[in-house]
């Protein structure tokens, strides 16, 4: 079995600057919806309090579930920023590391990812 280890220690702009990022008019619900779950997951504690007052959010621990639920319908509302489709996303999945069990983890994205495609039909 192979191996593969990427090391960041080169990486440039230059690279980094090729790779497509999608760029969302700020009234999308999708756009809305990264910056609502990575606000949560950002402001775990109290330390956050004053940021999260600003922009009218919530502040508390997670407990892992809550995390965790939080960070699967994080990737499956990225993955339709990017365009994904289900194979695209189900491809990335099982090859993104072949020893990584990732099979819950790709159902409950898959949930999320089936839930916001419903909510994205006119």
């Amino acid at each position: 079995m192979l191996v593969y280890f990427v090391s960041t220690n080169n990486v440039g702009f230059c690279l980094l600057n090729t790779f497509p990022i999608p760029h969302p008019s700020r009234k999308n619900p999708l756009w809305k919806r990264v910056i609502t779950l990575f606000g949560r997951l950002a402001s775990p504690d109290e330390r956050f309090t004053e940021w999260v007052e600003a922009v009218g959010m919530e502040c508390s621990e997670l407990d892992e579930e809550k995390k965790n639920n939080i960070i699967y319908e994080l990737d499956a509302v990225v993955a339709h920023l990017y365009g994904l489709s289900e194979k695209q996303l189900i491809h990335i999945f099982e090859t993104f590391h072949r020893t990584w069990d990732y099979n819950l983890r790709l159902k409950s994205v898959l949930k999320y990812y089936n839930f916001w495609k419903k909510k994205k039909k006119p």
